[in-house]
Formats: structure tokens, sequence, C-alpha cells
């Protein structure tokens, strides 16, 4: 992606501020103001100069340096910057990154809450001209996000939690768990060749460890006394720049129940015992300064990266039910948690300027108004050994929250403990079935199958160019949004669904048993229309002689296309 750099020189300067008297006016500069255009959804990076005081750079109530932003359609927007380097009371830098989505002129100034004294900075504007990048994903509907230039957008992909150990904790595939390869630069490029646009991971003690001083498993990374850990904000700046290499987007889960539980609680920043303001994990969600530190946290995220288009969602928990029980002993209340998202998740789109989507996750235990919460944009839970109920739940999710799910983890197993290669056909049909359903049932991301490094080691993930296919057509042949479609098949041994993209009609046939059956369709009106017949298995489009009667070879599935 294009930078343009742009220099602001801003200075707030403070005679004798523990007296309160008067500051000289911010002034800004900058020759980005005299030209003539900046593309639209390329990156710009604005830097500005203050002299303030502070305790902490990364505590909001001590400072707090914000871009105020009116886009060309009058929106008004705040940005918050990022500290930079500087001590408090001497010149210190701080810089904004903004991607403006909108074609036209901005106005834009500085604004600085220095212990509750405020200055602005002189209004200065850019204009902005129309180029051909896609921008950022927005809501659209159950089906598909959408992209700013009106581009529609599915998800295909997997997650690929943490880039690899030191010390794995699997009892047959440590081995394979421990191989270098297993790092961004490998498996985003893998990945993005392999047909996917879209992977979940983590920020944990041992994995993009930003908002972690003590770091644990992954020698990449150092203990830091900085409030937030500088060998984590490295990678996070390299994965940002893979990612946008292969255009892959990301769901970034910015903290896990595996730091809010048994030895994670040790290395989590919020523990006292590490000097954060929390004794509990319960005291996390109530304490009032550890909200305020959670919300400095998202001030920095936002500051730091939410310029970057390939960020597709914030996530707030990886599995939150889990945070909430020890065991099946649920010690912390459905009303805190729901209480916690829902200021959380209204300070997130309230600072954020490029307005991500905002999803979190449970593992398998609901909790009880977590997914009303209006901030929150997609609703997501995992699904371990029900792959084939996933047109079910996806539907009952979908109806019983009316928003947007998406199946952030499944697979044929769960049990990290197990030998997959005893099951390694289940595990592998699993995977490739787990996407269908998804691509056929109302969701914008399919289905994210755990366990990267053995469906990497098999070869498995190639697959996902077999589903793309399918997933193009469906996203630049229609002329409506994506509806599901009535039909009927004869034959009752196998799972048909169906749906419409307005020109076109999809149809997916799935026979799971050990013999060929035949079949016949029904109640369709373009039947007679037969466009093709793309074999899943094989990833090629096939000729079948068209008589209304048709063999599926066990173990095998089909998409049926019919012209409207």
């Amino acid at each position: 992606m294009k930078h343009i750099i742009l220099i602001i020189c801003l200075c707030l300067i403070s005679s004798c501020a523990q007296t309160n008297s008067s500051t000289t006016t911010p002034t800004l500069s900058s020759d980005v103001f005299n030209k003539s255009a900046i593309a639209q959804n390329e990156t710009i990076t604005l830097n500005t100069y203050v002299v303030a005081n502070w305790q902490s750079p990364y505590q909001s109530a001590d400072i707090a340096v914000d871009l105020t932003i009116v886009t060309p359609s009058k929106q008004q927007l705040t940005l918050p910057g990022y500290y930079v380097s500087g001590q408090s009371g001497e010149l210190s830098h701080w810089q904004f990154k903004f991607t403006p989505a909108e074609v036209g002129t901005y106005t834009v100034k500085v604004l600085i809450n220095n212990n509750n004294m405020l200055q602005h900075g002189k209004t200065e504007q850019f204009t902005v001209s129309q180029s051909t990048l896609k921008g950022f994903l927005r809501s659209n509907d159950k089906w598909s996000f959408q992209y700013d230039n009106g581009q529609l957008f599915r998800g295909l992909g997997e997650n690929f939690g943490w880039e690899k150990r030191d010390n794995d904790d699997s009892k047959f595939f440590k081995e394979l768990h421990e191989k270098p390869r297993f790092n961004y630069d490998y498996m985003l490029k893998s990945l993005s060749e392999d047909g996917a646009n879209i992977f979940r991971t983590w920020m944990i003690f041992w994995n993009l460890p930003v908002d972690f001083q003590h770091v644990d498993n992954n020698a990449r990374y150092e203990n830091t006394n900085e409030r937030f850990n500088p060998s984590g904000i490295k990678r996070m700046n390299e994965l940002l720049d893979i990612a946008s290499k292969y255009d892959m987007k990301m769901i970034l889960s910015l903290d896990s129940h595996a730091a809010f539980s048994g030895q994670g609680w040790n290395f989590n920043s919020y523990n006292t015992k590490n000097g954060g303001p929390a004794e509990t994990v319960a005291e996390f969600f109530t304490s009032d300064e550890a909200k305020q530190r959670y919300k400095d946290k998202l001030r920095f995220m936002v500051a730091k990266w939410g310029y970057s288009s390939q960020i597709a969602a914030w996530e707030f928990f990886n599995e939150i039910d889990n945070v909430m029980y020890n065991g099946e002993h649920q010690h912390i209340s459905d009303d805190i948690i729901v209480a916690w998202h829902k200021e959380m998740s209204e300070y997130l789109a309230i600072i954020d300027a490029h307005n991500h989507l905002i999803t979190t996750s449970i593992s398998h235990r609901e909790v009880d108004g977590l997914f009303d919460l209006p901030s929150i944009d997609i609703n997501q839970s995992h699904l371990y050994k029900v792959t084939n109920d996933i047109p079910e739940i996806i539907s009952k999710f979908e109806k019983a929250h009316d928003a947007p799910y998406f199946v952030g983890e499944f697979s044929a197993e769960w049990d990290w403990s197990q030998n997959f290669d005893l099951i390694q056909e289940e595990m592998i049909s699993d995977y490739k079935q787990g996407l269908w359903f998804g691509m056929f049932s109302p969701s914008p991301i399919m289905p994210l199958s755990w366990w990267w490094e053995y469906f990497d080691e098999k070869g498995t993930s190639a697959y996902f160019n077999h589903v793309k296919t399918i997933n193009d057509l469906m996203l630049s042949t229609g002329n409506k949004a994506l509806a599901a479609q009535s039909v009927n098949n004869s034959n009752a041994q196998l799972t048909t669904l169906a749906l419409t993209n307005g020109k076109k009609a999809f149809v997916y046939v799935n026979n799971p048993s050990d013999t060929a059956q035949n079949f016949t369709l029904n109640n369709l009106p373009s039947l007679s229309h037969l466009d093709k017949i793309y074999d899943c298995e094989s990833g090629e489009f096939i000729k079948v002689k068209h008589t209304g009667d048709y063999t599926l070879a066990a173990k095998q599935n089909w998409v049926i296309i019919y012209n409207l």
C-alpha cells in the first residue's frame, strides 16, 4: 500500500501547567494541504509534535491527542493519535494514520486534552480523488459483506491462531507444530495461493503480545517494562504488511480465554501481581480502573492499526464463556459480561474512525443478551463434532438474534490429545463439508477450520480453490442479494441446499453414503435451464446429459447451476 507522509508541526506550550496558565494556540503546517489531491483509500500518516505533561502517554486521562475529521459527506469523526517518542514536559512526537474512504474535501484539526485542558489546532483541508482501491469491509446483509466500492465479499479461510511455539503441547503432532514454516509469512502466502481470503488469529502472551509485559513460549518476543510490548508491536506491523501483500483479511482476536484462566492469568497485564488493576479475573470486567485501562488499549489499537483495511473485524474475546466458567461452575455472571461488551463495543465504535466490524465469540455456552448488542456487528460461536448440523445451527442463530453470524472455529475433533491420523479421512471430509454447508447458509464468512498445521501438512488447504470457484460465481453473476432457494430432492438420503443471486440458482447436493445415489430435483422453476454442473471434489465443471435424472457417486458432491 502506498503511504503519503504528512508533517504537521504542532506545539502545545504551557508556561506553568500546575497553575493552569494560558498556552499558545497550536499551529499546523504541512505541504500536503497544498497538494491537488490524495488518492481514495490510500493511507496517509500525519505527524504532530506536542509539549505536554503526563504520567503516562498511554493514559488518555493524562494526555489524549486526537484528530477531528469532517468528511466530504459532513460526517464528523475522531481519530486517536499514538505516542511515538519524547518525554513529559518536553517536545513529544505523535502520529495519526488515516485511510480516507470518501472522495472530496476533508477538514481536519488536532485536538489535545492534557489533564482536562483542551487545545484546538488550526483547521486545515485536503482533497481526495477517486481511486480503484476497494476500501474497507462493511456490513451488508446476513449472507455477505460489502467493500466501500460496492463489491461483495464472502469470507473463505481458516484459523491461523498463532505462529509456531517453542514448545508445543500436542501429544501426537508436537514435531509438526514446531516446524519453522508455521509463520505468517508462509501461511498467508500459502492460504492466498490456495484460494482463501480471510484468516483469524489471536493476541496472547505467546503471539502478538502487544498488551503483555510478560511473554512465554515464543523466542520471537521479549519481556518488557513498557505499557505496550515493542516486540509485539513490531510483529503486528509486519503482519499487516504481509496481509496487505497477499490481500488477506484478518479477524483479530484481541484477547483469549487462555490469558484469563489457569496459568494464563499469571501472564495477564491486568493482574495486580503484574502491576495491573484487577486482583481477580472478575475484577477485569467490573473494576473502573481496569475498564479504563482496556479503553486505552483500544485507543492504541485503533490509533496504531485502525488505518488498515486488512483488518476485517476486531474480536474482543476468543471464547468468552470459557472465562466465565471453571469447568461447569459459572463464576462470572452473564450480566457482567454483557455489560462489559456493551460498554467496550460502544466505545470502540465511537473511536474507530474507520468503522471496522466488531465481533466476539463463545465456545459452546450461550451468554444471555450478548448476541443482541447493537454494537456487535456479527455474532460468532465455535462448533466441533457437529459439522453436519452447521446449516441448522447457522439458521438458528440468524433467526434468534436477527444479526449476521459465522462459525469462527470448527472441526471433526476438538481434543488436541487425540491422534488425528486415526481419523484422517473424517478430518479431511469434515473440513470440506463445513465449507460447503457454510456457503449455502446465511453467513458472510464460511466456517473457519482449526488445526491449521495438520491440514497444511495433508495438503487439504488447496481445497479452498474448489470452493472459491463457486463463491466467485455467486458474487459476480447476480443482480440481487443472495437468498435461500426452495428446491426438493427425490432422494432423502442426499443433503440438498440451494440459493439464488437473482440470475442463477445454485443447488448443492451431497451424497454421504457408500453407494451411488439416483435423484431428481423439483420445485425449482428454472430446472429446464441447466447452466453447468460443478464436481466439488475435482474442482471441475463436468458434462452430464441433462434428462432431469442424475446419479451422484458415493461420498461425492455437486453444485448444479441453473439460469433463471
